[in-house]
């Protein structure tokens, strides 16, 4: 029986890292003579961000010329402003930072430019002309990751449904731009389909079960889920799991996580946007070691793809899953 990882097992593999007193002076390398980069980030509660942060450890040690430090944000702004400044007052050699919070990070993320250390933004970039002409990203297309889903949709939630929304944090580019591609490519176009309830889950699955619970009971029915992220997902499917009135929802998430492969391969989970944290990973410590190494010096803004998975592909999905080992 396939086995997955438990969340609980992952979140141990990252650690948070305190930073080392003293810093170094401007040049100067580790002891080692190995440069210096940390990676901020988001929240090590988040499923999707501490994939990403072990997939940036296991891509790590394949550049021996680099030392790598993981730091966890726990979604909290001051805390990753105040590993931002801790990274600038230890004169890392370059820093990849994972937003919370868009625009609480935008006077931070200035002050890493200001301060001569390159800096690269991942999951989400900036939305913001003037911090994306001076800083380098790695991201994804949130606007299609979800219209991907949504387009699906149109065509999967019967007339006159009634859907709930759980949005992700309303500072976060990938969060605003996800729900603004459902409105646009499904709300805009089915006029008969009613929001009962809508809320922001901060990515969190306890978050989404707490929410489903109150939506379930209060609305009867309620045909489909529309999730700006798979964990929250998951949690609106615990919330009503064994609940003969929802044995036919709808369930709509983003990442293409482990657990929500195996739920879309029984049926519980209609369809996501896979979001490889690995290959996202493997981008930013490309990147890292180009700009480290003096093989770039323009800023660079690449993104990766993010295809829809269903019941009738997920196979493909559960099988890059199964070569991580994120699925036994």
């Amino acid at each position: 029986m396939k086995k997955l990882m438990a969340a609980a097992l992952v979140l141990t593999m990252v650690c948070s890292v305190a930073f080392a007193g003293g810093g170094k002076k401007d040049g100067e390398q580790s002891s080692s003579g190995q440069k210096r980069v940390v990676y901020i980030a988001r929240a090590q509660a988040d499923l999707f961000a501490a994939w990403l942060a072990n997939s940036i450890k296991s891509e790590a040690g394949k550049y021996p010329n680099l030392k790598v430090d993981v730091v966890d944000g726990q979604a909290d702004d001051a805390k990753q402003n105040a590993a931002i400044e801790n990274a600038i007052t230890n004169k890392y050699d370059l820093i990849i930072l994972q937003p919370n919070d868009s625009e609480a990070q935008k006077p931070y993320i200035r002050k890493v430019v200001e301060a001569k250390i390159p800096i690269i933004l991942t999951n989400p970039r900036v939305p913001d002309a003037a911090i994306q002409a001076i800083t380098n990203s790695v991201d994804a297309d949130p606007y299609e990751q979800a219209a991907v889903v949504a387009r699906l949709a149109l065509s999967q939630i019967p007339q006159d449904a009634k859907v709930v929304v759980l949005r992700g944090p309303d500072g976060n580019m990938h969060s605003v731009e996800r729900r603004r591609a459902w409105q646009q490519e499904f709300f805009d176009q089915r006029s008969d389909v009613t929001i009962v309830g809508e809320q922001s889950g901060h990515w969190n699955k306890d978050e989404g079960m707490r929410y489903m619970e109150d939506w379930a009971q209060a609305n009867p029915q309620i045909d489909a889920v529309v999730s700006m992220n798979d964990n929250m997902a998951m949690g609106a499917l615990e919330a009503i799991k064994g609940n003969p009135n929802f044995s036919n929802l709808l369930v709509y998430g983003v990442d293409g996580d482990a657990a929500a492969a195996l739920l879309i391969q029984e049926g519980s989970f209609t369809a996501t946007a896979f979001q490889n944290a690995g290959e996202l990973a493997k981008k930013n410590m490309e990147l890292a070691n180009q700009i480290l190494t003096g093989t770039v010096s323009a800023v660079v803004n690449t993104d990766i793809v993010c295809p829809l998975y269903t019941k009738d592909n997920v196979a493909e999905l559960i099988a890059i899953h199964k070569s991580t080992g994120a699925i036994k």
